[in-house]
């Protein structure tokens, strides 16, 4: 059958044969109906891909009979017509759309061929867990490609509870879509977390007062000595099953001890301590020297009373702070503190403060004896002024020195001035009357 317009009657008229077979359009050259001997009937457009009698024959599926009706296929057959007119290939687009990668698949090759051997351990844990626990599930089976704003906007809005962790994520989005345009995963210059506001991040900062690390001290000595005891009610229904009182006592190792201690003495983040090898330690010239670290290579100053602790620990293994024994696996780091410090904290009276903020408190005590934001820097192993910018209001020795000058100075022009306190003051009096 051929030179008639198609329409649903001669679409009805349709009759299945042993050999698909098509019926084309006299008046749109291209447009057809394809016949199978199946009896599955659909619109489709033929084409040549480039021009000259060379060029590819393209075959395109508009839909199924049945679906669409007559005059609905031949507009969009005339669209894709006038696509191909400008020089465009719809049914290669239409291929290149059913093999595009979904967000999933994206987001494992960013992690296999970017992440896990271009970044930190730490830093590879975040990227992973923000991917598999957060994005995925809600956005892994869209192509990659067709990922819009709005979608990752809606995302990152569902987790405004946790606000750092939603702008964490638009951040690992914003990487993993950098890689894509690299390796020709998604059109160059795509990138569906750009332009995003991100939410308000409320920093944490605790620091321990002097009374605080009184009592953690006592509370590591205890711990490590004659254990911290429990707190059991006896009169609960299990309470017979809990151990007799003279060994009710939570006691830490001997290097869980040292771990708190070099934490808070150095200011040093957990992952190096844990990680901290003997070969890392120069006890001539009392220096950590990291080979690898969040920031790279480091160097960490040793005061004496972390030498004392360093000096005063066994050398069992490589590791300063003694982790698993060496078996089939071979030897390998303590992998947390997590027991240790909660049992220490909670003698303490520490509630909430987490083992970081004594990384905190090491910088905190040396911002609030005005040592300088500059050397407080080097020594926590900042490579940006502006992280340990947040200790500046700690800093208050040179604001209150010249506070007290100005008061003074104030003071005696008034008249107020106690002759004791007016040492060195230059006082300019204050005109009556002015």
């Amino acid at each position: 059958m051929a030179g008639q317009r198609i329409t649903k009657r001669v679409v009805d008229s349709l009759k299945i044969e042993l050999h698909e077979y098509a019926v084309w359009d006299a008046q749109m050259p291209g447009f057809g109906v394809r016949v199978r001997p199946t009896g599955a009937m659909s619109y489709v457009v033929v084409y040549r891909a480039g021009a000259g009698r060379g060029a590819p024959v393209r075959r395109f599926t508009i839909g199924s009979v049945g679906q669409l009706a007559p005059e609905a296929a031949r507009k969009r057959a005339k669209t894709i017509l006038g696509a191909v007119a400008h020089g465009k290939d719809p049914a290669a687009e239409k291929t290149g759309e059913r093999t595009a990668a979904t967000v999933s698949e994206l987001a494992d090759r960013f992690l296999a061929e970017h992440v896990e051997p271009k970044r930190k351990r730490g830093t590879a844990a975040l990227y992973r867990d923000l991917l598999e626990r957060i994005v995925k599930p809600e956005l892994g089976a869209i192509k990659s490609d067709k990922l819009t704003r709005a979608g990752v906007a809606k995302l990152h809005g569902k987790q405004r509870a946790a606000p750092t962790q939603a702008n964490r994520m638009l951040a690992v989005i914003g990487s993993m879509y950098a890689f894509g345009q690299r390796v020709g995963l998604v059109p160059e210059g795509m990138n569906p977390a750009q332009r995003i506001d991100r939410f308000a991040e409320h920093r944490r900062e605790r620091f321990l007062t002097n009374q605080e690390l009184e009592r953690l001290g006592a509370a590591v000595r205890e711990a490590e000595t004659t254990g911290i005891p429990w707190d059991v009610d006896d009169s609960a229904p299990n309470a017979k099953h809990v151990a007799k009182p003279q060994n009710r006592f939570t006691q830490i190792d001997p290097f869980a001890a040292a771990a708190i201690r070099l934490l808070i003495l150095t200011g040093a983040r957990l992952g190096e301590i844990l990680t901290l090898k003997w070969d890392h330690v120069d006890f001539e010239r009392g220096m950590l020297l990291l080979p690898d670290s969040k920031t790279g290579k480091k160097a960490i100053v040793l005061n004496a009373p972390a030498l004392d602790v360093l000096g005063s620990l066994p050398h069992v293994g490589s590791y300063v702070i003694a982790g698993q024994a060496a078996g089939t696996e071979g030897e390998r780091p303590r992998a947390d503190l997590k027991r240790p410090w909660q049992a220490v904290a909670k003698r303490a009276g520490l509630n909430g403060v987490r083992i970081h903020d004594l990384r905190h408190t090491h910088a905190s005590v040396g911002a609030g004896a005005g040592l300088g934001l500059p050397i407080i820097g080097k020594l926590l192993g900042h490579t940006q002024a502006a992280t340990t910018a947040r200790y500046a209001h700690l800093d208050a020795d040179p604001l209150r020195r010249a506070s007290d000058r100005i008061g003074s100075h104030i003071a005696a022009a008034m008249g107020d001035l106690n002759p004791a306190s007016d040492e060195g003051a230059n006082v300019v009096p204050m005109r009556r009357g002015s």
